[in-house]
C-alpha cells in the first residue's frame, strides 16, 4: 500500500508523535508498504505555536495540501494531528468521500487547559471542556482511532466518542536500549552524582508536572533529560538539580543507565515512550497511577504508581530485577507488532476510487 500520514508534528521535533512514526515506518517499509509523511516543513506559511514554539502550525494549507496528495495518488490516508494539517486533511477526505483513520496522541485538551490556566486559573475547565469537544468533532468520522491503550479507550468513550479503536502498540530499539549489565554497555558519565540517582526524561514543559519530582525528597541525586520552555526557570529554582538538556540514540540510552530510578510525574500522557526505554534499560518506574503508566506498569517487579510520588520512587526501588524488566520490554514492546498492528488499520482503511 501507498500510505501517506499527515501530522502537524514532525521532523525536526523530538516528541511522541513524531518518534511513533519515525521508529515505525522502516517496519512497515520492511513489510513493502510505501510510506510519505507530509508536515509542516512541506509548505511555506508557517507560524510557531502559541507556548510550543518547537511546532510549527501551517496557515491554510488546505490547497497545498490536497495538491500533494493527489500527487502522491495515496491508498490510505493517516491523520496523526487534530492542528491545521489534521483538520484540513479530514476537511479533504469528507469532501471527496475518502475513509481515513485519526489518531488519539496527545492529550491536546489537558494541554491547553494547563496552558491558559497559568494565566487565568479560572479557565482550565471551560477551555478543557471546549477542547474535549473538538477532539469529539475531529474523531467522529474516522474510519478508526488510533489508539495506545485501554486506559485511553476508556477516556475517550467517557467523552463520547463513539468511533471504533484501533490498538497500536510502541516499541523500543533493542540496539541501543539494554541494562547497564551487559557487556560494555555505556552509562553517561556525571560528576558529583550522589547515589540513588532519581532521572526524568521528556520535554520540560509544564503539561509534564516536572515540579512534583523536583519537590519531592530525595537523599540521592536528581536529573531531568530534555528540553523545553520550562528548563531555564527549572534550572534557576532547582540549582542542585542535574540538567542534561536533549539527548538522542546511544547516549540517552547512556543517561537512562546512569539513573537508579525513573520518575515520571506527568499526569497527561496517553502512553509515554519513555517509561519502555527506561525499564528496557533496566530501571524500575515510579509514578501516579493515571493512563500510560498505569497500563505500563502492570505489577511491581515493574514499579510501583501511588498518589504520592515519593511514595512510589521509594517502592519502585525495592522491587524486581534489571534482567526482568528488559525481558518484559523486549516481550510486550517492539516495532515490528506495532507496524502490523497500524498496517492492519490502514488496509480496513483504504480508500475506494
Amino acid at each position: 500500500m501507498r500510505i501517506v500520514i499527515v501530522s502537524d508534528a514532525w521532523k525536526p521535533q523530538i516528541n511522541g508523535v513524531v518518534r511513533t512514526y519515525e521508529l515505525m515506518i522502516p517496519d512497515l517499509e520492511r513489510m513493502g508498504h510505501d510510506v510519505h509523511v507530509i508536515g509542516p516543513a512541506d509548505f511555506p506559511q508557517r507560524f510557531p505555536m502559541p507556548g510550543y514554539r518547537e511546532i510549527e502550525l501551517v496557515m491554510f494549507p488546505r490547497t497545498a495540501l490536497a495538491q500533494k496528495i493527489d500527487a502522491l495518488k495515496p491508498d490510505s490516508i493517516h491523520i496523526a494531528t487534530e492542528g491545521p494539517l489534521g483538520w484540513a486533511a479530514r476537511g479533504l477526505c469528507r469532501a471527496r468521500g475518502w475513509a481515513y483513520t485519526t489518531a488519539y496522541h496527545t492529550q491536546f485538551p489537558d494541554y491547553t487547559a494547563l496552558r491558559a490556566a497559568k494565566f487565568l486559573p479560572f479557565l482550565y475547565s471551560p477551555v478543557r471542556n471546549f477542547c474535549i469537544g473538538l477532539v469529539r468533532k475531529f474523531h467522529a468520522y474516522s474510519h478508526a482511532v488510533m489508539t495506545t491503550t485501554q486506559s485511553i479507550e476508556d477516556q475517550l468513550r467517557h467523552w463520547n466518542i463513539e468511533t471504533p479503536f484501533h490498538r497500536v502498540t510502541r516499541g523500543i530499539d533493542k540496539n541501543i536500549f539494554y541494562p547497564r549489565t551487559h557487556d560494555n554497555a555505556p552509562v553517561a558519565n556525571i560528576p558529583n552524582m550522589k547515589n540513588p540517582v532519581a532521572l526524568y526524561v521528556g520535554r520540560v514543559a509544564i503539561e509534564k508536572n516536572i515540579r512534583a519530582f523536583l519537590d519531592m525528597h530525595w537523599d540521592g541525586s536528581k536529573m531531568v533529560v530534555g528540553d523545553g520552555p520550562d528548563r531555564t526557570a527549572l534550572m534557576r529554582d532547582y540549582p542542585h538539580v542535574h540538567f542534561a538538556g536533549k539527548q538522542v540514540g546511544h547516549d540517552l540510552a547512556a543517561h537512562y543507565r546512569a539513573g537508579d530510578v525513573f520518575v515520571f510525574p506527568s499526569k497527561t500522557d496517553t502512553f509515554g515512550m519513555v517509561l519502555i526505554e527506561a525499564m528496557a534499560c533496566g530501571l524500575p518506574i515510579a509514578a501516579y497511577p493515571v493512563p500510560g503508566p498505569m497500563d505500563i506498569v502492570i505489577d511491581d517487579t515493574l514499579g510501583a504508581l501511588d498518589n504520592d510520588l515519593e511514595i512510589a520512587t521509594h517502592k519502585a526501588m525495592g522491587h524486581g530485577t534489571v534482567e526482568g524488566r528488559y525481558a518484559h520490554v523486549l516481550h510486550h514492546y517492539t516495532w515490528d507488532q506495532a507496524a502490523s498492528q497500524f498496517a492492519d488499520m490502514q488496509q480496513a482503511a483504504a480508500i475506494k476510487r
